[in-house]
């Protein structure tokens, strides 16, 4: 059995795995996590590497003993309940996720956090920050993915080098946050009529609750987005109801706030392609898995928190 304080040896914003699991039974069996499901003929084991995973979803017809759930907290994975397809979440213990239980994590941050926020200037500040950490994360990956260029989405292209170019001006013109949110919407919309054009996907609305492809790719990557982000938040010991930009409804809206400065990066584009090639749904979370990986996306969400926490508003 791996000492408990080897669980942990891979640093978050390193670890590879994000797992969504469905009709199994999660144990822990010979100082491993392991699931269980049943075939016709027989039961078949397998592991989950829980030192080298963020985050597990689980989906419809689940359990999960507490031996694995000590296991898993030991190594800091965080635990969702969901509906199938990894959305909605379910859970209801910090917020949405269930966290491990740790009173040894860094103060630093969540002090640095607070230094400035119950200033409203100076949160406004971090939010425009985000946002133009945002776009320039999505031209610095999109630049180089031969594969997003080879699916239409150049930055060469005059519509999509002109939304990205009026979103970046315009933030500095944004007097408040419901400025900037109106802004923010307007930019998604535009890129999901530019992500549909490319794809040939007509008639495109998005409709969280539309069981078409694009828009249950969309609904499930995103939530593998707010399962990083609350795992870098956990990690952190910034507590998910101190958000810049969203959560004047929702009490855990950080978790979308950190979520955002991925999600039209590395999950909008795929939604569209995975929806036009007709993949499966364990086909384009692997895509996702590949794209967070591929592109440091945990890396970008811990070094833009943390500059925050530390240096505070920089505009």
């Amino acid at each position: 059995m791996e000492a408990l304080t080897d669980l942990k040896a891979i640093l978050h914003s390193k670890r590879a795995n994000i797992y969504y699991l469905e009709m199994c039974r999660i144990m822990q069996k010979n100082g491993r996590v392991l699931y269980l499901t049943e075939e016709k003929v027989e039961k078949q084991y397998w592991n989950i590497p829980i030192a080298n995973t963020t985050v597990i979803l689980l989906g419809t017809g689940t359990s999960i003993t507490q031996a694995a759930m000590r296991m898993l907290a030991s190594a800091g994975v965080l635990v969702g309940f969901s509906g199938g397809g990894g959305t909605p979440l379910l859970a209801a213990s910090e917020i949405e996720w269930l966290t491990p239980q740790s009173e040894y994590r860094p103060t630093e941050y969540v002090q640095g956090w607070m230094s400035f926020w119950f200033d409203e200037k100076k949160r406004l500040q971090v939010t425009k920050q985000f946002q133009l950490l945002r776009i320039a994360y999505m031209q610095r990956v999109w630049s180089k993915d031969k594969n997003l260029r080879a699916e239409g989405f150049s930055l060469a292209d005059p519509d999509l080098a002109q939304a990205l170019e009026g979103f970046s001006t315009s933030i500095g013109q944004c007097r408040n946050v419901n400025q900037l949110l109106l802004l923010e919407a307007k930019l998604t919309k535009k890129l999901y009529r530019i992500a549909a054009s490319r794809t040939k996907i007509k008639g495109f609305v998005r409709n969280h609750g539309n069981i078409d492809d694009a828009n249950a790719f969309l609904s499930h990557g995103n939530y593998l987005a707010y399962g990083l982000a609350a795992s870098t938040l956990w990690v952190l010991g910034i507590p998910h109801g101190f958000a810049v930009m969203h959560g004047k409804t929702r009490r855990g809206a950080l978790v979308f706030d950190v979520a955002d400065l991925i999600k039209d990066t590395l999950i909008l584009p795929w939604a569209f392609i995975c929806a036009k090639e007709q993949a499966t749904e364990q086909e384009f979370r692997q895509q996702c898995l590949l794209n967070f990986s591929q592109h440091k996306a945990l890396d970008f969400m811990f070094d833009t928190v943390k500059d925050a926490s530390l240096k505070g508003p920089s505009l």
